[in-house]
């Protein structure tokens, strides 16, 4: 099986490895290259960090697996391959009345690699994390078998949804749909003046999704302003869906002043305005509110050379206001965040040993990659595990094992799993190796 020994890198750019890769089209080759040169399998390389980085460890791309196996038009329940996207899911089956549960930011996403995320969306506060929604998977292992392991098999399910593919190479899944009564939503759009006004906002919003944007360079009686979004299915008759536009490539990397302070505090200032200060509600297509940033393919280049950092973190209820905005106003002071910042309200579902969510608020903040924005990042990090908060991660490029031990619980009894199921560590990457995952031998 040829091999692609390019140097590649996380969707931030930041971090990056050299290792060999194979791109198998069919089942059979993925067991054959397990066999022959056992490694980590890796999807459509949407995590932030290193997250799906080998060093020098050979690695199964798994996007050429994407067929879809099997599906009950009655229950719901689809059947496919791990290098199935959210956005092919949602393309053919929005149609038929059935759309993922949970999605993430982004349709690109491949199952595989959504499960062993175990991704939040718009609705988590509802409906929980996506690998609540799995019946069950194959997982092929460091023995080379494969094997169907669902939510009955508990240790092995919940180390493997949420763990970062460190218990095998996930090659298909059966998932339960969500019914899609209309294939658009009304979205009503509101400015919100401050953080607090935004809690208060969310707390008395029971909209099915919402999410809201934040203001990262705002100071003062304004900081944490933005825009909240909520959405429901549209409840028109029949509504007309416009033929989606073809994405738009990103042509060249941004220069780096593209992203200068007054730039930013400039469009962010425009951004909040161009909504009415009495609100307004408009229709969208499904892709479009669930993935606005896969309408500019190649959107991380917008960051420069030097690439980017996400950092995302969840607070919990009780230490959320205080904590989050000590961050915002450090934030602001920096003058290093850009525009993309977001304010979600979360539930308590995951279903994962290592899973992100937990009730409370959680804030993802872009970063360009430049002198400062480490050290930022690495405060803020301390400040999530003072506040008994998490971090994400898909998005983490920069934590340390100390705060990954204060953050997860249930550490110990996913490093247990994983030497189980892993013994030799076939399936480690350069996550797992930078926070200490798998642990002791």
């Amino acid at each position: 099986m040829p091999l692609n020994t390019e140097p590649y890198s996380g969707w931030g750019r930041v971090l990056t490895a050299r290792a060999e890769r194979a791109r198998p089209e069919k089942s059979s080759a993925l067991h054959r290259f397990m066999a022959d040169t056992p490694g980590p399998a890796i999807g459509n390389l949407r995590a932030y960090g290193d997250a799906a980085l080998t060093e020098g460890r050979p690695a199964a791309v798994m996007t050429r697996l994407d067929r879809f196996l099997a599906f009950d038009a009655k229950s719901g329940v689809l059947e496919a391959e791990a290098g199935v996207t959210l956005s092919e899911i949602l393309h053919v089956f929005g149609p038929k009345g059935w759309i993922p549960a949970v999605m993430p930011g982004t349709g690109f996403a491949t199952l595989g690699g959504t499960i062993a995320a175990d991704v939040h969306g718009k609705n988590h506060h509802a409906e929980g994390s996506f690998g609540q929604h799995v019946k069950s998977l194959r997982l092929l292992g460091a023995d080379g078998h494969a094997k169907t392991v669902s939510p009955r098999d508990e240790t092995l399910f919940r180390a493997t949804v949420g763990g970062m593919g460190l218990t095998g190479a996930i090659e298909s899944a059966r998932i339960q749909l969500s019914p899609c009564p209309q294939r658009l939503v009304d979205v009503t759009e509101r400015r919100v003046p401050d953080l607090k006004a935004y809690m208060e906002a969310y707390e008395a919003s029971d909209a099915t999704f919402s999410v809201g944007w934040i203001d990262a360079t705002a100071r003062g009686g304004t900081l944490g302003r933005g825009i909240l979004e909520e959405a429901e299915f549209t409840t028109r008759e029949a509504a007309y869906v416009k033929r989606p536009r073809k994405p738009s490539p990103v042509p060249l990397t941004a220069p780096g002043f593209t992203l200068a302070s007054p730039v930013v505090r400039l469009f962010n200032t425009l951004y909040y305005r161009r909504i009415p200060t009495a609100g307004r509600t408009r229709s969208r297509p499904l892709a479009a509110f669930f993935h606005p940033l896969d309408q500019l393919l190649g959107w991380n280049k917008l960051y420069g050379k030097a690439g980017f950092h996400q950092f995302q973190c969840v607070i919990p209820h009780d230490a959320a206001g205080e904590t989050l905005e000590a961050m915002l106003r450090e934030i602001a002071q920096s003058g290093l965040a850009a525009p993309l910042a977001v304010l979600k309200k979360m539930g308590g579902g995951r279903a994962g040993m290592m899973s992100f969510p937990m009730e409370g608020y959680t804030l993802a903040v872009d970063f360009p990659n430049r002198q400062k924005a480490a050290p930022l990042i690495r405060r803020l990090i301390d400040r999530t595990a003072e506040a008994g908060g998490r971090i994400y991660m898909a998005k983490d490029s920069l934590a340390e094992p100390r705060h990954i031990e204060k953050m997860y619980p249930e550490l110990e009894a996913f490093r247990a799993a994983v030497h189980a199921a892993d013994p030799d560590g076939v399936f480690e990457t350069d996550l797992a190796r930078r926070l200490n995952l798998r642990g002791a031998a």
